[in-house]
């Protein structure tokens, strides 16, 4: 029997009652960024759309779906933070999701420490087991298919420094199923953790064991 497909053209609209693509495209790691104003003043927001782009040199980026105190900063600095979200710090993260001013630390607000970076000036989350000190290599408006700029900017960054709390290296090798990540999904309010539950091993064809 072929199967039923549902199919949309999404400049036309998907006809469901929630956008599927985040969905589809999920769930991703949080983009959980850190920064700061041309004025010194922190900010802390996370973003859904986040992932790395490559290994050397290291870069990660996210995506703004608007032009947001995050972009702003980094546009003007030139760096930023990314921090881990694990499920201990779930509530805090979304706490720093808040729509408040410019003038509002975001730290403050969700009763977290900023610590201090060893490269950058901006600041990294001291309660997450894992930061990334970053310098922004691109930063794009983008556009849709007719070459009209939409509202997202796409932020890239090298990753110039990496803090790992060493009770996460087992044997020199990062845990990731025991780190406690969690992933955003695609509806309005799921998230997704990872544990030992959800590893299994492949290895490419040809690769050693």
């Amino acid at each position: 029997m072929p199967q039923a497909i549902h199919f949309y053209e999404p400049r036309l609209g998907h006809g469901l009652p929630h956008d599927p693509f985040n969905a589809i495209v999920g769930p991703r790691p949080i983009g959980w960024i850190g920064s700061l104003s041309a004025d010194g003043v922190p900010n802390l927001a996370p973003y859904s759309f986040f992932n790395a782009f490559n290994y050397t040199p290291p870069i990660v980026g996210f995506s703004s779906t608007s032009l947001k105190d995050s972009v702003r900063n980094i546009e003007a600095t030139r760096e930023f933070t990314w921090n881990l979200v694990t499920r201990p710090l779930a509530e805090r993260m979304n706490a720093t999701s808040a729509a408040v001013g410019p003038e509002v630390d975001e730290f403050a607000l969700a009763g977290l420490a900023p610590a201090p970076s060893r490269i950058v000036a901006a600041p990294r989350v001291a309660e997450s087991p894992v930061s990334f000190e970053c310098r922004c290599t691109q930063l794009i408006q983008l556009q849709g298919q007719d070459g009209q700029a939409v509202q997202a900017w796409l932020v890239l960054g090298e990753v110039v420094g990496v803090h790992i709390d060493r009770g996460l290296l087992k044997d020199g090798v990062y845990d990731t199923a025991n780190a406690g990540h969690i992933l955003r999904g695609g509806g309005p309010s799921d998230y997704f953790a990872i544990g030992p539950e959800q590893l299994f091993h492949m290895f490419r064809p040809g690769a050693k064991s």
